[in-house]
């Protein structure tokens, strides 16, 4: 009973050092009597857990703050260079890996397009440490400071055993990052690359009220990231998210899954270039100047409106089958995409129906500048420090 109690007081203990530091990096510094009345903790209970915090290096005290009589208060503040986590996004064309510390600030970053040998992913493995000792060595980083490295993966992962299952993509099966680990001397971590950006949308935007989110990233192909009550929904299988591979079109274009007629064969990023090489005959593939053709050219508008409509036909399904409170869309988009679309999109997924409205479902793009998915990967080595448990149902 003795040891029950204990572990029962240690984890108590845990819970709120972890309830400190969110607090903290969300407002940066307060006094020890603000900490207590936000968190509902004793000021007996936030004095000892933020001495072993400053004494972890996570928190300092910045001074004292005005008395409302009696003796001034102490404040403490978050020290978001006390730790570093690294981030590698790994798509079907280029690698970008980025070193952040705890308040998501990118301290140095490195990127390199897909070769073929890079597509080898041994070799790929071996020029990721190789760009982390650079980094590390130009900012003189030690190695206890770093919490680990996540990398985000475009295709359905089991995050606990460290197992890319599926990556069609990439044409990749079955890969197992735990063969991987013996060349960083940090923790390494994986996750889908959506349920990454979902993640990043979810902690870095916090707002209070976030807590019902689905992200849709639209890349070379379309992923989705699930929200739910703070946690990623992954389902039993861990492929829960998939709606890229829902059928949108019956018997339609050929995937690379194997079915026909999914959603990102007509609504990614890809799919757009397509149809504007095919129309224009260019060969450059640049989505920005095909945007940009639409705000002059009739044809290339149309190609814009019949995209708009496969977008806001996926999105609409979204919100029928999971009645989420947000939808953000984010992923490998240039700047005007929003711009262009914006309106259009919004009509379309609202048009007249008995089931939702604008005021139910807020559709919005993600203000993380297409680093929601390698700020998700970054998040991955935090998660113990913020949280008790993993997020994830």
């Amino acid at each position: 009973m003795n040891k029950l109690k204990a572990i029962d007081q240690e984890t108590i203990k845990v819970l709120n050092q972890k309830k400190i530091i969110q607090l903290l990096y969300r407002n940066k510094q307060m006094t020890k009597q603000d900490i207590s009345k936000a968190l509902q903790i004793s000021i007996p209970t936030v004095i000892s857990n933020v001495k072993e915090l400053i004494e972890q290096g996570f928190l300092d005290e910045a001074g004292v703050g005005e008395s409302s009589g009696g003796r001034k208060p102490t404040i403490v503040r978050f020290l978001p260079d006390s730790r570093y986590s690294f981030g590698v996004c790994i798509t079907k064309d280029q690698v970008r890996i980025i070193l952040t510390n705890l308040n998501f600030d990118i301290i140095d970053e490195s990127s390199f397009y897909m070769t073929e040998q890079s597509d080898n992913l041994k070799n790929l493995i071996s020029r990721i440490k190789e760009e982390t000792d650079s980094i590390l060595n130009t900012n003189d980083i030690p190695i206890d400071k770093l919490l680990g490295i996540g990398f985000s993966l475009p295709g359905t992962v089991d995050e606990k055993n460290l197992l890319l299952e599926n990556a069609p993509n990439l044409k990749l099966k079955n890969i197992n990052f735990k063969d991987f680990q013996c060349n960083f001397q940090f923790p390494l971590f994986i996750e889908n690359e959506a349920n990454a950006s979902a993640y990043a949308e979810s902690f870095i935007n916090f707002n209070g009220i976030i807590s019902s989110l689905v992200f849709i990233s639209i890349t070379e192909g379309i992923g989705t990231g699930v929200i739910i009550g703070d946690n990623l929904y992954k389902g039993h299988n861990k492929r829960a998210g998939e709606f890229g591979h829902m059928t949108i079109i019956k018997d339609g274009e050929r995937c690379n899954c194997g079915k026909r007629g999914c959603w990102e064969l007509y609504a990614s990023k890809k799919a757009l270039i397509n149809e504007y090489t095919k129309k224009f005959n260019k060969l450059d593939m640049n989505l920005n100047d095909f945007l940009e053709l639409t705000k002059r050219d009739l044809e290339a508008k149309k190609i814009l409106n019949n995209y708009i409509d496969y977008v806001a036909e996926g999105i609409k399904n979204i919100i029928l089958m999971l009645d989420p409170r947000n939808i953000i869309i984010g992923g490998e988009l240039p700047s005007n995409y929003k711009t262009l679309i914006e309106t259009d999109l919004k009509k379309k997924i609202f048009q007249e129906n008995s089931f939702y409205d604008e005021e139910e479902c807020k559709i919005s793009f993600s203000n993380l500048q297409g680093n929601a998915s390698v700020f998700g990967a970054v998040l991955l080595p935090m998660g113990k420090l913020f949280y008790l448990t993993e997020k994830v149902i």
